[in-house]
């Protein structure tokens, strides 16, 4: 169920009519009853995931955050198909994903770009594969290289380019492909402060662009009030959902409304929900002393 915070949430007639736009969209992805257990070596099974349930409607930005170990990637993989539910289903369109397919596109931390490859035989990879002609691929390819703004880097390799440069191309070549839903893990993780705040922005605009919805997995919760249209808060151990957050951050963004009183209201229950106060003892650090330096330092 999707949890309006009352606090704030009637204040925008704006925000209310946007909400009810994107809640008649047709839905494009739905998880049921979601289970995921891994056998652990030596050990009973383990419940990664346990009872998920949650809906993605189309041309909307859901980001997934939640305590290190909740299974947000996990959950990813599942929508990706490369790995298989221990129970409950995944409709992509209404048909049931049982391994990947070219309705989902996939960008991982990593950069994941063959070396060997110039930045226009990255991007056109996918097509080829798809059976289109290299002219007509590579054709189709600068189209997604420009898009992200990277016309005439074409000819460069993966080595020549920085890490933002480089996850615009796998963004590229993930876009070229022509998925229903792009699922992105953490892909600005690695990036310093000020490259990642430039992604988020290239991102938001490429998707302004193009017909596609986006599952983003994060850490960062300014960076999924940033994207989001709604935010799937993960509960850990087994990992279940806690709340969906429906953002009042009106549209289109800028980086001058992490001071709003919207933006702040949102991380401020986010934060409640990925760090509930707890007693003083599980505050403690144990720690063992290997130092007799004499001092309390």
């Amino acid at each position: 169920m999707t949890v309006p915070l009352p606090d704030y949430h009637t204040q925008s007639e704006a925000v209310r009519e946007r909400f009810e736009a994107l809640r008649a969209r047709p839905q494009i992805l739905r998880i049921e009853d979601l289970v995921k257990r891994f056998v652990v070596k030596g050990k009973d099974e383990a419940t990664i995931l346990d009872g998920i349930n949650f809906a993605v409607h189309k041309r909307e930005i859901v980001t997934i955050i939640g305590a290190s170990g909740c299974g947000k990637s996990t959950l990813l993989r599942l929508v990706a198909g490369l790995e298989d539910c221990s129970g409950g289903r995944i409709l992509m369109d209404g048909r049931e994903v049982f391994a990947p397919g070219p309705d989902r596109g996939m960008v991982f931390q990593s950069y994941s770009l063959f070396p060997w490859l110039t930045v226009l035989r990255n991007v056109a990879f996918g097509l080829k594969e798809k059976g289109k002609g290299t002219s007509i691929a590579e054709a189709e390819a600068r189209t997604w290289i420009d898009l992200v703004g990277l016309a005439g880097y074409e000819d460069h390799y993966p080595s020549q380019l920085s890490g933002g440069m480089r996850q615009r191309v796998a963004i590229a070549r993930a876009l070229a492909a022509g998925p229903q839903v792009l699922l992105m893990d953490e892909p600005f993780g690695a990036l310093d402060a000020q490259t990642r705040s430039r992604m988020q922005a290239y991102l938001l605009e490429i998707w302004k662009n193009v017909d596609v919805t986006i599952l983003f997995v994060t850490h960062d919760l300014d960076e999924a009030i940033f994207l989001s249209d709604r935010i799937l808060v993960l509960l850990p151990r087994p990992g279940r959902v806690g709340e969906v957050i429906e953002n009042p951050v009106p549209r289109p963004r800028s980086m001058d409304q992490l001071l709003s009183p919207e933006f702040l209201a949102v991380k401020r229950r986010l934060e409640e929900l990925i760090h509930p106060e707890s007693g003083e003892e599980d505050n403690k650090f144990h720690m063992l002393k290997l130092t007799q330096a004499g001092d309390e330092a």
